[in-house]
C-alpha cells in the first residue's frame, strides 16, 4: 500500500482502522429497517452477477438458490459472471469498494442493483461468518477463488484449483451469529425472498423442508410483471390484478388504473381504495426498482390529494436512498410524480364524467379525495360542483342542483351555524349548505370566483328575512316588551326582535352577523388605540355604525315567549328570563359560553328561582320557618 508523502516536519498519513462490529451495528441501527435486508443484499448481488454475465453470454442461465445447511446456515448460489481471484482481492480486501470490472464487461453501473462489498458486508448483521466461492464465466481459465470473512474483521483469501468440470457463477455460505439463527431458517429465507424477489426477472428458489427429512424447490418468482403479462381477455386480466392487489396490498380494490412513465423506465398500477380514508391517511406505495423490492411504504410517489389509490410500480430510472428503502428526491422523481399524477386525475376526471356505477362509487367512497383535487384543480371544481353531494336544508343535494333551485349558493361555513339555523331555514324553506366539513368551505370559496356561480356565506339578515313578521298590530303591541327586552340584554351585545316562526317550541333562536361583528371589533380597536392609529382605523369604517353583534330573536307562536312579553312578570323576572333564553340559545347555537354568558345564567336563575320558591328564609307554610313556628 502506498502512502502520500508525509507533511514537513511529521509522520506519513496513517489508514483508518475499522471496526466492522462498529459498521456492522452502524448499518443495522441506522442505515437498514432490520436484519432482515440482508436476503435483498444477496439477491441483489446475484441479480447483478448474472447482468454481468448476460452481457456477454446473453442466453446464460439465470438462476438464484437459497438452501439451509447442517448447523443452521444458509447457502446461496447464483449462475452469474463469477470472481477471479484479482477481482476477488479488489473487490473484498476493502469492502464497498467499486470494481473496474463493470468497465471491463462493458456494463454500466445503471444496470445494476446494489454495489457488492455493502451488499455482502450487510449479511454480517445474521452471520458470524460469510464464506463466498466463486468461478469467472468470463475468465474460464482462471482458477477459482474461496473468501471466508469473520465478523472481526479479518478474512482469508485462497485460490482454488482449476478443474473443467466445475461450474461457474457464486455460492454464499452463511455461519448464524448467537440469536440470530431464526433468520436463516428456509421458512423466514422463503418469504423474505418472495417479497423482495417476487418481480424479478430470475428463477428464484428456495429448498423448503417438506417433513420425513423430504425437501423441495418452492420457485418465489414470477417470470412476467402482472400488470405486463398477457390475459385472454379484460376480464381476465382485472380478476388476476385483483388477486395480486389481494396478495400484495390486503384489500381487494374498486378498480385499477395502468401507469407508465416511459421516460423513467415506469410501469406499474394504482388500486383504488375499496373504502374510505381519511386525508393524509396514506400515500405510500410498493415500489420496485428494475424489479427488486424498494419498498412497501415508499412516500412521495404522488401528491397529497391522491390518498385515494395504492400503488404498484417497477422502475429502471429513479434512484434509491443509502438505505434503498426509499426514493432519492431528484428531478426524475418529480418528473415520475407529476406524470404519475396526471394520470390519475385523468381517470378520475373521466370516470366522474362517465356517470356510470363506478362513478357513483367512487363518489360515495371517495368523495373528501375529490374534494381535495377540486381544491388544486379547476377542471375538477367544475365537475365536484356537478357530482360531490352536500348536506342542505332540502337534503342531499351537488351545489349544481342548490343553483339551479335557488340561484345563489348560501352556506355556512361551520357545522354549528347549519345546525343552528337549518330548523329554522328548513321550516321557512330557506336553501342552506352546510360546508362545516373538512374542504367544503374552501371549495366554495375557490367556486365563488368562478364565472357563473353566486356564490356567498349565509348573513343573519338571510334569516331574518325570511322569518314571518308578527301582524301590525300585535308589533305596535309588543313595542314597549321588546324595547326593554333590548335594554335587558344590552350589556350581552345583543338586540331582540320578534318574529313568528317553526317549529314553535323553539322559544328562540341566536343569529350572528359577521359583518356587524367585525365591524364592532374595529370600533373596539379604535377605542383602544392612540390618535395616529384611531384615525386609520376609524376611516376603514366611516359612515357604518356597528349593529350588535348577537340577535336574538324571539318566537311568537311560543307560548311562554308570549307569557314573558304580556308583561305581567316583575321587572327583575322579565329580564332574567329575557337573559336565560338568550344563554339557552347560545347553546342551542353550539357557541362556547363566554365568562360574561356564564355570569349572566347563574345571575337569572338565581332570580327565577327566587321568584318561584320566594325569598330565602320564607319557604312558606311546609318550610322550615313555619316547621321552627311548631316547635315553639
Amino acid at each position: 500500500m502506498t502512502h502520500p508523502p508525509a507533511p514537513a516536519g511529521g509522520e506519513a498519513a496513517q489508514a483508518f482502522q475499522v471496526d466492522l462490529r462498529g459498521v456492522v451495528d452502524l448499518l443495522a441501527r441506522h442505515l437498514y429497517s432490520g436484519p432482515r435486508v440482508y436476503v435483498r443484499e444477496l439477491l441483489q448481488n446475484a441479480v447483478d452477477a448474472v447482468t454481468a454475465r448476460r452481457a456477454h453470454e446473453p442466453d446464460a442461465p439465470a438462476r438464484v438458490r437459497f438452501r439451509g445447511v447442517d448447523g443452521g446456515g444458509l447457502e446461496v448460489t447464483d449462475t452469474g459472471v463469477g470472481l477471479t481471484p484479482d477481482e476477488a482481492r479488489e473487490l473484498l480486501a476493502t469492502v464497498g469498494r467499486s470494481s473496474k470490472r463493470d468497465l471491463e464487461l462493458g456494463v454500466g453501473r445503471a444496470e445494476f442493483l446494489g454495489q457488492f462489498g455493502i451488499g455482502l458486508l450487510s449479511a454480517f448483521m445474521v452471520a458470524d461468518r460469510i464464506e463466498l466461492e466463486s468461478r469467472s464465466a468470463v475468465h474460464r481459465d482462471a482458477p477459482g477463488v474461496r473468501w471466508v470473512g469473520h465478523a472481526d474483521g479479518t478474512y482469508d483469501l485462497t485460490v482454488l484449483p482449476r478443474r473443467d468440470d466445475d461450474p461457474v457463477g457464486s455460492t454464499v455460505r452463511l455461519a448464524p451469529r448467537q440469536d440470530m439463527d431464526h433468520w436463516l431458517d428456509p421458512g423466514t429465507v422463503a418469504e423474505l425472498a418472495r417479497e423482495f424477489g417476487a418481480l424479478l426477472p430470475l428463477d428464484v428458489a428456495v429448498e423448503v423442508p417438506l417433513g420425513d427429512e423430504a425437501r423441495a424447490w418452492r420457485r418465489v418468482s414470477e417470470p412476467e410483471l402482472p400488470w405486463r403479462a398477457a390475459y385472454a381477455d379484460d376480464a381476465a386480466r382485472d380478476h388476476a390484478l385483483a388477486r395480486y392487489c389481494e396478495r400484495t396490498l390486503g384489500f381487494t380494490p374498486l378498480t385499477h388504473v395502468d401507469l407508465e412513465v416511459p421516460l423513467v423506465g415506469l410501469t406499474g398500477v394504482a388500486f383504488v381504495l375499496p373504502t374510505a380514508v381519511p386525508p393524509g391517511g396514506g400515500g405510500t406505495h410498493r415500489v420496485h426498482l428494475k424489479r427488486m423490492l424498494l419498498g412497501e411504504r415508499v412516500a412521495g410517489l404522488l401528491p397529497d390529494w391522491a390518498f385515494y389509490v395504492r400503488c404498484v410500480v417497477d422502475a429502471d430510472g429513479l434512484r434509491p436512498t443509502a438505505s434503498r428503502e426509499q426514493l432519492y428526491d431528484d428531478e426524475a422523481l418529480l418528473v415520475a410524480r407529476d406524470a404519475l399524477a396526471a394520470q390519475v386525475r385523468t381517470w378520475t376526471l373521466d370516470t366522474l364524467r362517465a356517470g356510470s356505477a363506478l362513478a357513483r362509487e367512487l363518489v360515495r367512497t371517495h368523495h373528501l379525495a375529490i374534494r381535495s383535487l377540486a381544491l388544486v384543480d379547476d377542471e375538477m371544481l367544475d365537475l365536484a360542483a356537478q357530482v360531490l353531494p352536500f348536506e342542505t336544508t332540502d337534503g342531499t343535494l351537488t351545489l349544481a342542483e342548490v343553483a339551479q333551485q335557488g340561484g345563489t349558493v348560501v352556506h355556512t361555513t361551520s357545522v354549528e351555524e347549519y345546525r343552528r339555523v337549518a330548523p329554522v331555514a328548513r321550516a321557512q324553506g330557506l336553501l342552506v349548505v352546510n360546508a362545516g366539513y373538512v374542504y367544503d368551505a374552501d371549495l366554495l370559496a375557490r367556486l365563488a370566483g368562478r364565472r357563473g356561480w353566486d356564490v356567498r356565506p349565509l348573513r343573519a339578515a338571510d334569516v331574518a328575512q325570511v322569518l314571518d313578521r308578527v301582524e301590525p298590530q300585535r308589533e305596535l303591541e309588543l313595542l314597549d316588551a321588546v324595547d326593554a327586552a333590548t335594554s335587558a340584554v344590552r350589556d350581552l351585545d345583543c338586540e331582540v326582535v320578534v318574529r313568528r316562526f317553526a317549529p314553535a317550541d323553539l322559544p328562540a333562536v341566536l343569529l350572528q352577523d359577521r359583518d356587524d361583528e367585525h365591524r364592532r371589533d374595529v370600533a373596539r380597536a379604535v377605542e383602544a388605540a392612540d390618535d395616529l392609529w384611531g384615525g386609520v382605523l376609524a376611516g376603514l369604517t366611516a359612515g357604518s355604525a356597528p349593529a350588535p353583534a348577537r340577535r336574538l330573536v324571539l318566537n311568537d307562536t311560543n307560548p311562554t315567549v308570549r307569557r314573558l312579553l304580556a308583561g305581567a312578570a316583575r321587572p327583575e323576572v322579565f329580564a332574567a328570563g329575557l337573559r336565560s333564553m338568550y344563554v339557552t340559545a347560545v347553546l342551542l347555537a353550539g357557541e362556547p359560553l363566554r365568562a360574561q354568558d356564564a355570569a349572566t345564567m347563574t345571575a337569572a336563575m338565581t332570580v327565577l328561582l327566587d321568584a318561584g320558591l320566594g325569598p330565602e328564609g320564607a319557604t312558606g307554610a311546609t318550610g322550615t320557618v313555619a316547621h321552627e313556628e311548631e316547635e315553639r
